[in-house]
């Protein structure tokens, strides 16, 4: 924690960071996020770190992924595919089709209402991409 802000990185960097006088740290590691008002807010830049535990997964094929990247939601014509018992508006890990992580959404049908919606309808809201960060 530093100024407000989460950052992950080795615990040999940590060591050999501490010889250094905060007001002189400028940032250590991967910024995760930050706190505003008692509200953690999640960094795109901890998106490769959180990937690979995310519960809950989304995949978008490749017509839908620069759609994504811009900034739209994922519609039910765009989903390849999506973890089975997904809630809904639970927050998921947006992939490639193949598992490269695109982004941050929030579930908008759960897993067995997206089998019956017209190709349409939203599926999942977005919420932050890894277009935001390059």
């Amino acid at each position: 924690l530093h100024k407000n802000r989460v950052y992950y990185l080795a615990s040999t960097l940590l060591k050999s960071s501490s010889s250094i006088p905060r007001k002189f740290l400028v940032s250590a590691g991967v910024s995760f996020g930050k706190f505003r008002k008692d509200e953690f807010f999640l960094s795109i830049t901890c998106l490769d770190y959180l990937a690979q535990y995310a519960l809950y997964k989304v995949w978008v094929k490749p017509q839908a992924e620069m759609s994504f990247l811009y900034g739209h939601n994922i519609l039910k014509a765009g989903l390849g595919r999506m973890t089975q018992a997904c809630p809904r508006y639970g927050g998921v890990v947006v992939f490639s089709m193949n598992d490269t992580p695109l982004g941050f959404g929030v579930a908008a049908k759960t897993t067995d209402q997206c089998k019956n919606l017209r190709p349409t309808d939203i599926v999942c809201l977005h919420q932050a991409d890894i277009g935001e960060y390059l």
